[in-house]
């Protein structure tokens, strides 16, 4: 039932997009279900918690140094939680392999740098890069994100807002096999922009792959990963970090459950 009402109303594919920027804490919303339509969908699975991931459930924190868990807030649908691993990211790749141009050896190092934090999160979740983006549960771009003007209510002057180095965006979306019942998931896209340091695409990157495997929101301390700016020296991921991702997946969701 749920099913065909989407169908009816909606493209299948798209319900929610949400963007979260590296350096600030701007958030823009795509809404082509409203949340009153969305919350009142009938059919929704129930909030359950998924079992922890093998990676997460091992993870022990000797330092003590706790989590920001309260600044990481839910959808609609609950927590950004995956429930099937590896995870599938797509990393763009130049099309010109070879890298004999400047321009194709400039995208090469941004896809080296790129890789790099996708190794260093597999170590708490279990990634796999995949060679085409129509597999990837997350795909990281090489774009830069682009400038979304607002008016300001009181004086209506258009303002423009600074220009952001990375974003990630999320959608849901609904996946049925023949004989099997429709399960509500969720994918990502991470656009990155190509004219960072070395450094820095790393750092972004890192950044925004938390947030894509779901910590949505930010830390207010400099030394984790998820911190809401950029800095001069970009830190590691951290325990705080990790302590707060495995939090994430202790929570309910409707996501990977069957409607």
């Amino acid at each position: 039932m749920l099913l065909k009402l989407i169908l009816r109303r909606r493209r299948l594919l798209v319900a929610l997009v949400l963007a979260i920027c590296t350096g600030l804490l701007s958030i823009f919303i795509n809404v082509q279900f409203s949340t009153a339509e969305l919350e009142n969908l009938s059919g929704l699975p129930p909030l359950q918690a998924h079992p922890l991931p093998r990676t997460l459930e091992q993870w022990q924190d000797s330092t003590g140094r706790g989590d920001y868990f309260s600044q990481v807030k839910p959808t609609n649908l609950g927590y950004l939680v995956w429930s099937e691993f590896p995870l599938k990211v797509y990393v763009e790749r130049p099309l010109n392999a070879a890298g004999t141009s400047a321009s194709s050896r400039r995208f090469q190092q941004w896809v080296e740098a790129v890789l790099q934090p996708v190794q260093e999160w597999s170590v708490y979740l279990p990634l796999v890069v995949v060679e085409q983006r129509e597999n990837a549960d997350i795909a990281i771009l090489r774009s830069r994100p682009p400038l979304r003007p607002s008016f300001k209510r009181d004086t209506g002057e258009l303002q423009l807002p600074p220009a952001r180095s990375a974003e990630t965006h999320y959608e849901f979306y609904i996946r049925q096999a023949a004989g099997t019942p429709a399960v509500l998931y969720h994918r990502c896209n991470i656009l990155l922009s190509p004219d960072l340091s070395k450094e820095y695409i790393k750092a972004a990157g890192r950044h925004e792959l938390g947030h894509a495997l779901g910590i949505w929101g930010h830390s207010p301390l400099e030394t984790d990963a998820l911190y809401f700016s950029q800095v001069r020296n970009p830190p590691p991921i951290s325990p705080r970090d990790i302590n707060t991702l495995k939090r994430v997946y202790q929570q309910p969701t409707r996501l990977g459950w069957p409607l």
